[in-house]
């Protein structure tokens, strides 16, 4: 699918971008490749509804670009972006998600992905971003841009951004693929060696929530979405296989994640 001309946005105007598009909702994926068969200067090659689908697509097709989503099934769009990356370095990833938290966008950006967008990007937007990518810059949306100066200008935060590598700091992690950073006060009691594959931020909020604290309150103390809190608990609850808030505070407990009430430190 071709939209019309080209634009003269940087990266060979004139130049067809060939685009991949990777999201798991149905819908969503199908309204934005009918969004980009407007664009100028687009051409859809291939639809993933996995992380796994678009690695498969983008060896198939060897498109300029992949709009990456990042909550997807099976392989996720931080775990593709990686192997395309790696595999594939001709590829450039543009991010397009709901999520813009740390916690999404930090990780995607050590991954290997060149642009961020959130999905309340405007078709200018994506294709400013697909030509950015293309001539070697970064293609950000300006709340992005505004969240990386806010934590580079945060020397402590700052630290938790570094890419991770070899000699990317001592902690554990080994296999993530990011930075081990400190946790947050909330947080303290959390082992580095998280049980069932949680992540530091979801630790945070499964120690928040056996405090008791209700998801827009754990939002508040986060500086996070409510929406992006539902995700982590949806998250963590898969992974440790507790069905409710009360297995959850037992389980935090169990694994100290959080101390109950009264406990001492020890």
């Amino acid at each position: 699918m071709t939209g019309g001309g080209a634009v003269g946005t940087g990266g060979g105007a004139g130049e067809i971008a060939r685009v991949v598009v990777a999201d798991d909702q149905t819908v969503v994926r199908e309204g934005i490749v009918m969004l980009l068969g407007l664009l100028p200067g687009i051409e859809v090659v291939g639809a993933a509804a996995d992380g796994e689908e678009a690695v498969r697509l983008v060896a198939e097709h060897a498109p300029d670009v992949v709009l990456m989503d990042l909550r997807m099934p099976r392989c996720d769009g931080v775990e593709a972006t990686r192997r395309i990356r790696a595999e594939h370095p001709a590829t450039h990833v543009v991010v397009l998600t709901t999520y813009a938290d740390d916690d999404s966008l930090f990780p995607a950006l050590r991954a290997g992905a060149r642009g961020y967008l959130t999905k309340d990007a405007g078709g200018e937007e994506i294709v400013r971003a697909v030509r950015h990518v293309m001539s070697g810059e970064a293609g950000l949306s300006p709340n992005v841009q505004r969240r990386l100066l806010e934590r580079l200008s945060d020397p402590a935060a700052a630290g938790g951004a570094a890419p991770a590598g070899p000699s990317a700091g001592t902690g554990s992690g080994a296999g993530s693929g990011e930075a081990p950073a400190p946790f947050p006060a909330a947080a303290s009691p959390v082992r580095r060696e998280l049980p069932d594959g949680l992540t530091a931020r979801e630790a945070e909020v499964l120690s928040l929530v056996a405090e008791g604290l209700s998801n827009a309150e754990i939002a508040r103390r986060l500086h996070v979405s409510t929406a992006t809190v539902k995700t982590h608990i949806n998250n963590l609850f898969a992974k440790t296989g507790v069905r409710d808030r009360a297995q959850a505070m037992r389980y935090a407990f169990q694994y100290g994640i959080a101390r109950p009430p009264g406990s001492s430190i020890t």
